[in-house]
């Protein structure tokens, strides 16, 4: 089949091609539908199956005699540490700690916060609640006191299941302390929590509320799967919301079961047994979708990764892990690309490994620029896919469906549209614009199965976030254009494209010119607040390791550059030198914090940010050319 041929026959008929996928899932019962549409525009997937996520991730693979194949590498160059667990021992494990759970009165319904490094067991603590249809908020381990309680309070969970610590390169980061922060702070109080005690920092617990991990796991008998109806909620994942409250997108259990399952040969060309690895964490969506469950569910061997892309201890260490391991699809964000780059600018630590297993490499995250792909195509000599979509959506909106026909890369863009996803490019007043045309990006409703159906117990905020703005749509709140031949490009965030003395510009085009200058590792461009013009563009730049140029020759070399590929109209004359940029954990760039600061406006330090140091280097780059006063 052809990707034409698979897109259509869903747009003939989406029902009969969900219900085709479908049944690649065991059911305990089939459901009967696919769409329900009563609740329009709140749309919900396969409402009367009933099914058990962790069955069809673990236990139907040992059913089916695969129980010997690794399900779990788990590969911590932090603590140099690697073991395997096959899928019969993470069926044994997942069912003793799901039935310690029921033993201190977890059901079916009752949320468990999951705060935890990577390490198996934060995917094990996943895979049980899903066996006991808990429904689990997974938080990035580390998050701050604060943060963590919102959550607390917003989902009110049962249990809290913690480790002792989280590893960084040089460092423990102490998790307990800031779990008994939240717990302090939050009106909500769990019954109980369960502490992982790792070996690099013992934690002390609170007697009549904490529990060991394996102690309180002793002579519990385990738990089965208990099947839920296609529409319960498999997960909370809080996502942040730009009025500061988090917002928790809900992902159903039939159909992020029967999406998952069907992503991981369409899109990722990966077949039962293979070894797939995002490297990622599961605090964040591509965590959820692409570590834990996806792999599992497909009967792929996936990859636990505790460490980064370079440090741990060289930018060779993703190299290392695929050849070692074996693995056929690499996941993982162009941020984490950008930095071995930097480091390894030649490319020599990759040729100290074999890469021949390696088959495709995907980018996902924020926008993956040319430069970063050519060099990466040049180095592997294997396709290299952009693709895109969010935590809302929980799988690729776009994509090059590798499993299903390889498409020629168009670098800058994600390709084409996933089955499920009627993309469309509309101007402010809702209508769609031309091919080439740049505009908001909206997914025609009803959603695929996968995405999320609902905010937790939000359902008016849901409503005005993602469906008021574009009626009969779902706002993506990201900016882009289809081609001719209906590959998407995401040129930015909705706030990203500024308006320069009345031309709506994209600052992300900008930045694919800044990227493409060979002194130039990592850029960012921002609208600034002008008198005169409206906005102006100010981009930032992070060098290669080992230039040693005049930072101005290299500025004016990227002002003349904007000014021969984009033209005077972008009125690109300003750029600052800068070590790094403030980034999320999970790699994206703090735009609309920096734009903040130079308008000397007033922010919210972002929970999610990985080094607030960084914000003050900014400010004072800022300043440097007049900005930030």
């Amino acid at each position: 089949m052809r990707y034409s041929e698979v897109y259509s026959g869903w747009k003939d008929d989406p029902e009969g091609f969900w219900m085709e996928a479908a049944k690649s899932i065991d059911w305990d019962k089939t459901p009967s539908k696919a769409l329900n549409d009563e609740h329009a525009p709140i749309y919900s997937w396969f409402d009367d199956g009933m099914v058990n996520t962790c069955y069809n991730a673990v236990d139907r693979h040992v059913d089916a005699g695969r129980g010997a194949q690794t399900a779990i590498i788990y590969d911590s160059p932090i603590t140099q540490t690697k073991h395997r667990i096959s899928y019969s021992e993470l069926r044994n494990r997942v069912a003793s700690l799901a039935g310690a759970l029921r033993a201190k009165g977890v059901e079916k319904g009752d949320r468990v916060i999951i705060y935890m490094p990577m390490v198996p067991e934060a995917l094990e603590a996943m895979l049980a609640c899903a066996r006991l249809g808990a429904v689990h908020s997974v938080v990035f381990g580390g998050f701050a006191a604060n943060e963590l309680a919102v959550r607390v309070d917003d989902c009110k969970p049962k249990a809290i299941i913690a480790a002792s610590c989280g590893l960084e390169p040089g460092r423990v980061v102490h998790y307990k302390p800031l779990l008994d922060g939240a717990i302090d702070l939050a009106e909500h109080k769990p019954d109980f929590c369960v502490i992982f005690q790792r070996e690099q920092e013992i934690a002390h617990l609170e007697e009549g509320r904490d529990v060991d991990w394996h102690a309180f796991q002793y002579g519990v008998e385990p738990a089965e799967c208990v099947p839920v109806e296609g529409s319960h909620p498999a997960y909370i994942l809080y996502t942040s919301g730009t009025t500061g409250a988090p917002k928790g997108v809900i992902r159903a259990t039939g159909g992020h079961l029967v999406a998952l399952n069907w992503t991981m040969k369409a899109i990722y060309n990966v077949d039962p047994g293979d070894v797939f690895w995002a490297a990622s964490d599961v605090g964040w969506v591509v965590g959820h979708s692409y570590i834990c469950y996806a792999p599992l569910i497909h009967g792929n061997t996936t990859i636990v990764f505790e460490g980064k892309p370079v440090g741990t201890p060289d930018a060779g260490t993703f190299w290392r892990v695929i050849s070692e391991h074996g693995v056929k699809s690499f996941f993982t964000a162009p941020t984490a690309i950008r930095a071995v780059k930097r480091q390894d600018p030649k490319g020599e630590f990759a040729a100290k490994y074999d890469l021949s297993c390696l088959k495709t490499l995907y980018l996902a995250g924020e926008r993956a620029d040319p430069d970063t792909i050519e060099w990466a195509q040049k180095l592997l000599n294997i396709p290299v896919i952009d693709h895109w979509w969010q935590t809302e959506t929980g799988f690729a909106i776009a994509a090059n469906p590798m499993g299903i026909e390889p498409l020629p890369v168009k670098i800058g863009s994600p390709s084409v549209p996933m089955p499920g996803y009627d993309v469309q490019i509309l101007d402010d007043a809702g209508h769609p614009v031309k091919p080439g045309e740049l505009g908001a990006i909206a997914v025609k409703l009803p959603l695929p199965p996968g995405t999320l159906p609902n905010l937790w117990n939000a359902q008016e905020r849901f409503v005005k976030s993602y469906l008021s703005t574009f009626p009969g749509y779902y706002e993506t709140g990201d900016a882009g254009m289809i081609d001719e031949d209906g590959y998407l490009y995401i040129m930015a965030r909705t706030d990203d494209v500024i308006n320069v003395a009345g031309h709506r510009l994209s600052t992300g085009a900008m930045e694919e010119v800044l990227a493409g200058h060979p002194d130039v590792a990592e850029c960012a461009v921002i609208g600034v607040t002008d008198q005169l013009k409206g906005q102006v563009p100010v981009g930032f730049l992070c060098l290669n390791a080992g230039v040693d140029r005049d930072p101005r020759d290299i500025v004016d070399e990227v002002v003349g550059l904007v000014r021969d590929r984009i033209g005077p109209v972008a009125a690109f004359k300003l750029a600052v030198v800068v070590d790094r940029l403030p980034k999320t954990r999970s790699g994206k760039i703090l735009r609309a914090i920096m734009v903040r600061i130079a308008d000397g406006a007033p922010y919210k330090m972002p929970a999610t940010i990985d080094d607030p140091a960084i914000l003050d280097e900014i400010k004072g780059a800022l300043q440097t050319i007049g900005y930030a006063g």
